[in-house]
């Protein structure tokens, strides 16, 4: 299940181009746990990579 968190240490800089939608829904996700943009972006990164199958090659 996924479950948001507020804590983070270290953090550089890259530029992302998202789809205005996706880029709403994400806002609004924030504005409803106080919490950053970029930190809600963090974790759904987080949790889409902890949780992908395994790509056979």
């Amino acid at each position: 299940m996924f479950k948001l968190k507020k804590e983070y240490v270290e953090y550089e800089n890259k530029s992302l181009r998202l789809p205005k939608d996706l880029i709403i829904k994400v806002q609004q996700l924030a504005n409803q746990n106080n919490m950053s943009f970029n930190k809600v972006i963090i974790q759904c990164i987080e949790y889409a990579l902890d949780n992908m199958e395994d790509i056979e090659e």
